[in-house]
């Protein structure tokens, strides 16, 4: 038979999914995998409860539902300070995880390099060789995550057409700084390329940093498809919500590639969302207050057993250093962290492009009890990890 794709071929199985089945063979605290186990609002809830009695079940419009776009468009504008155009700049996606497929699909041709800040997420690489493009990775350096402009700028005299930009970043925390962003952008002007964002922890921002939107900066609206989730912000991985604002030609190529893909997004968890895109600002000024309790509550933890750690701007990742246990794999020691201590975590090394095999990743999106728990166990860390 004929070989199939070279482009399949050079995807690998996600370290994500092996590592729950890792947690789940050894019953540990699982603090690997991305997701919140807090409850969705309420209002949500009860939404979702009300549509099953409705007629809401068949296909929505491809851009999504006109009404979620609506309050879309409206909860943006306060957070962006931008007006949004509900029909011609917003598409719903099956999930941030489409939307950045799509913003790939829609810029990169074959041959096309695309600039990937290191760590990152591993679906922005794999993205870019679906499209035939060739990713071009400029390393974050601790403890800051800052990055070498001239490295940067190389990149794009290399020819770079596009640059993706995870802010605040999965797995570090970094955001970056509005002067940073301004240098991006600076770049981006001169050398005529395009910015795909993934902004879905754009609400877990802890003070004193402070979250900019790229697509605010000036001159970046037209340039930039920003990528977003409601996954992170409502504690609802599992509906599959995301979304695209990007100027209008942007969007019609979103929209089209989007309706090849999936045709649209779930129509009753489209409407369930709607309560939530429409709370005021004192449900995410406490969605911020639950998570830097959490960041306080497992950090500290981490330095009452002596474990080196980053100290994470937003999102809700920290990266530990294990680079004292003597491991030359850190799969290796992420599978016996389950084994032997009974905590489920990610090894950096599926972040990084460069040869990092010193960090492991955990979650603190848990439970307090979880986050204990796991913290109870890490205790005897010294004794059972060491080789």
């Amino acid at each position: 038979m004929r070989k199939l794709s070279d482009r399949s071929l050079t995807l690998q199985d996600s370290i994500f999914a092996h590592m729950t089945a890792v947690c789940s063979r050894y019953d540990a605290v699982n603090l690997s995998q991305g997701f919140p186990d807090l409850d969705p609002p309420a209002e949500i809830l009860a939404r979702l409860r009300a549509l099953t009695e409705e007629n809401c079940h068949q296909y929505s419009l491809t851009s999504g539902a006109m009404d979620i776009r609506e309050a879309l468009a409206a909860k943006q504008k306060r957070f962006m300070g931008m007006e949004i155009d509900p029909e011609k700049e917003i598409v719903i996606t099956c999930g941030g995880t489409e939307a950045l497929m799509m913003a790939a699909m829609a810029v990169v041709d074959p041959g096309d390099k695309v600039v990937v800040f290191s760590p990152f997420y591993e679906n922005y690489s794999a993205n870019t060789i679906l499209c035939g493009g060739e990713p071009v990775f400029i390393p974050l350096t601790p403890p800051t995550y800052s990055f070498d402009p001239e490295r940067l700028e190389d990149a794009f005299r290399a020819g770079a057409k596009a640059l993706i930009l995870c802010n605040p970043n999965n797995p570090c925390g970094k955001v970056f700084t509005r002067e940073e962003l301004l240098l991006i952008a600076d770049l981006v002007r001169r050398y005529d390329a395009y910015v795909i964002t993934d902004e879905c922890y754009e609400h877990i921002v802890y003070a004193p940093y402070e979250h900019v939107y790229f697509a605010t900066l000036p001159g970046m609206r037209e340039r930039t498809i920003s990528c977003s989730s409601l996954s992170k912000t409502y504690s609802i991985t599992g509906w599959r919500i995301g979304y695209t604002i990007a100027p209008p030609e942007i969007t019609e190529r979103l929209r089209k590639i989007h309706e090849f893909l999936t045709v649209c997004a779930a129509t009753p968890l489209q409407e369930a969302v709607i309560p939530g895109l429409l709370a005021d600002q004192s449900y995410y000024d406490e969605l911020l207050r639950i998570y830097t309790a959490k960041r306080r509550f497992l950090l500290e933890g981490l330095d009452d057993i002596g474990i080196v750690h980053n100290d994470p701007h937003g999102a809700f990742y920290v990266l530990l250093d294990i680079g004292k246990y003597g491991y030359e794999s850190d799969v290796a020691f992420c599978e016996d962290l389950a084994a032997k201590v009974g905590v489920g975590a990610v090894p950096g090394s599926g972040f990084f492009r460069e040869p990092v095999n010193h960090l492991i990743r955990l979650n603190f999106a848990k439970r307090e009890e979880t986050m204990r728990a796991a913290l109870d166990r890490l205790a005897g860390i010294d004794k059972m990890m060491r080789r």
